[in-house]
């Protein structure tokens, strides 16, 4: 199934057709759905490039490849927000309370987003949760409670 050169091609074509859908949902939770498909593919040309020996969940590995791209594309936005003395706070002022959310939302950590993702919007458990990033069920579980109280903050200030 996988050879010392890393995870075959057709693999990770057979389970990305198989899960596309989700994982663009997953993405765009984490980025928003604009970039989504492209952290998606670069999750996935990351899966193609890497050199392993064995990988157990081809699934929860591209789950997590997403996180780790999604990660670094809001690195790349925060780089770039700090050169151009650009805050997303002020960016997003309107009545309309959906942005006041997004905006909430995106003050957690990529993986407090992710968990959040999956659980309100998946309606997945911790344990499944857990499966899907490669992280243990405590760390989802603690990650959902620091996400749960600044959102809470963060939405009560408003």
């Amino acid at each position: 199934m996988w050879d010392r050169t890393g995870v075959r091609e057709d693999e990770v074509a057979e389970c990305y057709g198989a899960h596309a859908d989700e994982l663009v949902r997953f993405a765009a939770s984490l980025v928003g759905s604009s970039d989504a498909d492209d952290v998606v593919s670069a999750a996935v040309l990351g899966v193609l490039r890497t050199r392993t020996e064995r990988v157990d969940d081809l699934r929860a590995y591209l789950y997590r490849s997403v996180l780790n791209a999604a990660r670094k594309h809001w690195r790349t936005l925060d780089r770039r927000a700090r050169r151009e003395a650009i805050r997303y706070d002020e960016a997003v002022e309107t009545a309309d309370p959906r942005p006041e959310i997004a905006a909430a939302l995106a003050r957690l950590s990529p993986q407090q987003r992710a968990v959040i993702h999956l659980t309100y919007w998946e309606d997945l458990t911790p344990s499944t949760v857990a499966a899907r990033l490669g992280i243990g069920e405590g760390t989802v579980r603690r990650q959902l409670a620091r996400a749960r109280s600044k959102l809470s903050e963060v939405l009560d200030d408003h």
